[in-house]
């Protein structure tokens, strides 16, 4: 009777950088690549290769042996090369579910071009899985996940498949690799050897199985071919003649798993449980300076970029789809889990941070081309400036807005395209040379100073819309006054004082509940590694309510300001 049929797929998990950069990891992709399409090649029983569920491997491969595309599509083709559905192997838990979804269209994309994609979920080392994943595979007509970390039996199963449903009621069936996707890595064809590693394995690979068909991924981390694994499947069919071994792809552990849906188990939830293997928690605080900018690019894409790319399309301008895709592509090289976790060294961590610096360059210059051609379309009024405010969100917004004009004038009037003035508020104005505006004005003799403006407006504008005021020169305007004395910021929700420690006191109205000490901030060490957080043994925690603090109050039309300064 046979206890478990063992399936054997070969692949590597491809770490474009880590400990060592992408260009020392090319130089090994470029020797893997030939050895495993030789084998594929020339091998008709060596049928399978997963490379590692993501396409950015392949980009890589490709600037370097672009004369090879034809023969890696060939073998998509065929079924033996097994590629994507990811462009890179995203983190799912420090990227944005927007940046997820464009890791698996890119990866998707690329695929297609090449053959078919392998429709799983694979995120072999991904260190917890986000809720919403079933969601978004479903949406990729995906309806099966494969991962490692997180997962444990305080989810609700004990087992390694069960199905796996997001909020929303969508579903995958999901295979947890419950030691990992590398057991299988460089197995000995020596009974002693395997018997070693296997008979530890067997057990735990078996008794929380539903189908009885587990996984022993022949591969690791940037690992070549196993040349004989023949002859070790061949060894262990004697050493385990009570287990069946076969050599295949992941979908036929599903074909398996599909089989046994009704006894299936149905969870629901993240997984980040790091009871079984490592989460890394605390990558979330690792490299804030990276952080913070990978952050910024993701919303200027998403939230600033994109819409006013459609909205300049609508007006007939073109929607820069190359561009967009590069800046993307860029991020994205950064979302794999040790990029973006920020556990790798210094060295790497300066790439990540230049390719944030190149996307941002790219999101900055397009978004300002874009406004220059929405504002060039608006109407004009003639002898004035055109103002222009853009919403972007899909709701009307009244705002108060700061921003900042530089005009030839001591005094100016805003209006509305009806010529209806509207009101303004002077927070602080500068003469500026006329020089650092024009350098050919100067060359004309024309040496009359430009006054810039930081003013302050309170205004509506339009859902995914924008809306144009006037500015004309030299005329009086409607200039708003101060009037409040108080010295909270308020509103219909909450009132805000600052205490006189630097912290702030919010009284939220429609509880009634104050919170005290908010922004009170700690200050301490940390002794961990480059994946987790560990107190110094010796702490010394600094607390910014110790220091001496400057306060002032600053009224304007439409906010209060009170800045705070520590000794």
């Amino acid at each position: 009777m046979t206890t478990s049929r063992v399936h054997i797929t070969p692949h590597m998990h491809w770490d474009r950088e880590w400990y060592f950069t992408t260009e020392e990891s090319r130089i090994l992709l470029v020797n893997n690549m030939e050895e495993i399409m030789l084998r594929l090649e020339n091998d008709p029983e060596y049928k399978y290769y997963v490379l590692d569920g993501q396409t950015a491997v392949l980009e890589d491969y490709f600037a370097i042996k672009p004369e090879n595309k034809q023969r890696v599509k060939a073998l998509v083709e065929a079924g033996k090369l097994i590629v994507g559905p990811w462009y890179s192997q995203t983190d799912t838990m420090q990227v944005s579910g927007e940046s997820i979804v464009r890791n698996m269209l890119y990866g998707m994309r690329d695929c297609l071009a090449l053959g078919e994609p392998m429709k799983i979920g694979y995120l072999p080392d991904s260190f917890s899985m986000s809720s919403q994943l079933p969601m978004i595979y479903n949406g990729f007509d995906i309806e099966t996940a494969m991962f490692w970390r997180g997962c444990s039996e305080r989810h609700g199963t004990d087992k390694t498949e069960f199905l796996w449903q997001s909020n929303d009621g969508s579903e995958v069936m999901a295979q947890v690799l419950p030691l990992g996707y590398a057991i299988g890595k460089y197995l000995p064809q020596d009974e002693e050897g395997l018997r070693a590693r296997l008979d530890k394995y067997f057990p735990v690979l078996e008794k929380p199985s539903v189908t009885k068909d587990i996984l022993l991924p022949n591969g690791h981390d940037q690992m070549p071919i196993q040349k004989d694994i023949f002859e070790v499947m061949d060894k262990l069919r004697e050493i385990y003649p009570d287990r069946e071994f076969v050599m295949s792809r992941f979908e036929e552990v599903f074909d398996r798993i599909r089989e046994e849906r009704d006894n299936l188990d149905t969870i629901k939830g993240e997984f980040n449980d790091g009871k079984y293997m490592r989460v890394h928690r605390t990558i979330s605080s690792t490299r804030m300076d990276i952080k913070l900018i990978h952050a910024e690019v993701e919303n200027k894409i998403v939230n600033i970029l994109e819409p006013l790319a459609a909205i300049a399309w609508t007006l007939g301008f073109e929607y820069h789809h190359g561009l967009v895709e590069k800046m993307w592509k860029e991020s994205m090289k950064n979302h794999a889990h040790d990029s973006i976790g920020c556990c790798c060294s210094d060295k790497v961590h300066a790439e990540i941070l230049n390719r944030y610096i190149l996307a941002d360059d790219m999101a900055t210059n397009l978004i300002t081309f874009y406004k220059r051609k929405i504002v060039d379309h608006m109407p004009a009024c003639e002898g004035c400036d055109k103002l222009a405010f853009f919403n972007l969100s899909p709701y009307e917004r009244e705002e108060v807005i700061n921003t900042t004009i530089t005009i030839r004038a001591d005094k100016f009037n805003l209006f509305d395209n009806e010529g209806n003035p509207v009101e303004y508020f002077i927070q602080d104005q500068r003469v500026i040379d006329p020089g650092k505006i024009d350098r050919q004005i100067v060359h004309y003799g024309n040496y009359d100073p430009f006054i810039e403006y930081d003013i302050q407006i309170k205004y509506t504008v339009p859902a995914m819309g924008f809306t144009t005021l006037h500015i004309q020169g030299s005329q009086d305007g409607a200039q708003k006054a101060v009037k409040s004395t108080s010295e909270y910021l308020e509103n219909e929700f909450y009132q805000i004082s600052v205490n006189s420690n630097g912290t702030l006191t919010v009284l939220d109205k429609e509880t009634q509940m104050t919170f005290d000490q908010v922004l009170r901030v700690e200050d301490g060490s940390d002794d961990g590694d480059e994946y987790d957080y560990s107190p110094s043994r010796q702490e010394w925690l600094l607390y910014s309510d110790e220091f001496d603090v400057d306060t002032s109050i600053k009224h304007e039309a439409s906010s209060l300001l009170r800045p705070s300064k520590h000794a």
